[in-house]
């Protein structure tokens, strides 16, 4: 059995889940989520408590059933209180500022390049070198947060670049000295 399939997800006051089948969808104060899972397990809901459960030991049964729980679990926390990522921008002239919806970012290039946020993503930017992506989607966010980070990596000779926050960049030595 997996450890983490069966334990049973505890939904809190103010978020509502309904399941139609393999579709479970979650509403709270943060914004509503949507998925549909493969019929492989069994997604039940006694009063606040969701279960999720195989019905056989298939292979597929059994690699799916840790991923539903997670996921719904995932989906719960994230209509409730939401998710988000901080980055912060290494370098010199390296600065963001959100215009309307969307992140503008200088980065040393030519022009300035610009993130459209998309559906259920908001930017923040508390100072011109860091930046906060947040929602209700763990994986929206994480993925919108790799999307910005592609636009500059860190690299290990400055340091320079974005990096995600307490992110360690193993640095590397420049040309050495030629040695005689």
């Amino acid at each position: 059995m997996s450890r983490i399939g069966k334990m049973p997800i505890t939904v809190p006051a103010g978020v509502t889940v309904t399941i139609d089948g393999s579709t479970v969808t979650t509403k709270g104060p943060k914004g509503e989520l949507s998925r549909t899972f493969r019929p492989v397990v069994n997604i039940k809901q006694d009063g606040d408590v969701i279960v999720v459960e195989r019905p056989d030991d298939s292979r597929e049964a059994k690699a799916q059933h840790g991923l539903v729980r997670t996921l719904i679990a995932n989906m719960v926390e994230g209509v409730e209180k939401g998710y988000s990522k901080k980055l912060q921008l290494v370098g010199v002239g390296y600065r963001a500022a959100v215009k309307g919806s969307d992140l503008e970012m200088q980065l040393g290039y030519s022009h300035p390049v610009i993130v459209k946020a998309p559906e259920g993503i908001t930017f923040e930017c508390p100072s011109p070198t860091e930046i906060i992506v947040s929602g209700a989607s763990k994986e929206q966010v994480g993925q919108v947060a790799a999307d910005v980070r592609k636009w500059r990596k860190p690299e290990p000779y400055k340091g320079k670049g974005i990096r995600y926050e307490g992110e360690y960049i193993r640095r590397k030595l420049g040309k050495a000295a030629k040695g005689d």
